[in-house]
């Protein structure tokens, strides 16, 4: 009975992961042509990677101490926070204003991009500042993305995905993780999430 309990535990635990990996994958959508992926090309990627001057450079030791740990397990280890979390729910609720690293402080998205992807993480059709946000091509866990990282501390940010029919000037969907961000109130802000 107790043999049977663990499997069920690790046989829910796994999918449990797995939904969470997944959440972030690029469906395929009726606006993308037949034999063509929803994925923008890795040859070309969507946002266009630039070089910094002023990169952060920190010992695994300070950014421990510096970030909490999942901040740490997202932002250096390429983490992804649980879908729908608590951060999330934060990121819902903020008004006008802009979002930075939570590594570094580097301005990345506003919310006048932000977007309810109902995706269960934070959704931008573009960012802010492009020359803080670079792309990579990511090909771990056996699936070809996108990567979003900042440009300034090399921090994981999340994925893009190109073409999925949002009704979106760029129709890319930036999937942030809530927690690699901080959020700086604009004066007198009112909240601005576009269905």
């Amino acid at each position: 009975m107790l043999a049977t309990m663990k499997l069920i535990r690790l046989r829910w635990s796994i999918f449990l992961v797995v939904i969470g990996l997944v959440g972030c994958r690029p469906e395929q959508t009726s606006s993308t042509v037949a034999g063509e992926p929803a994925l923008a090309a890795p040859s070309a990627p969507v946002v266009k990677s630039t070089e910094t001057t002023t990169n952060v450079v920190k010992s695994e030791a300070e950014w421990r101490r510096q970030l909490t740990p999942e901040q740490y397990h997202v932002l250096r280890e390429a983490g992804t926070e649980r879908a729908f979390g608590r951060a999330y729910e934060e990121f819902r609720a903020q008004g006008v204003g802009t979002y930075a690293c939570a590594g570094c402080g580097a301005l990345l998205f506003s919310s006048q991009e932000k977007f309810d992807s109902h995706c269960g993480w934070p959704s931008f059709y573009d960012p802010a500042n492009a020359s803080n946000v670079v792309t990579h091509v990511d090909t771990t866990l056996g699936m070809t993305r996108i990567e979003v990282r900042c440009a300034r501390c090399g921090g994981h940010l999340g994925h893009v995905f190109k073409g999925e029919g949002f009704p979106t000037p760029t129709d890319q969907r930036f999937c942030i993780n809530a927690v690699a961000l901080k959020f700086i109130p604009a004066t007198n802000a009112v909240p601005t999430v576009k269905p």
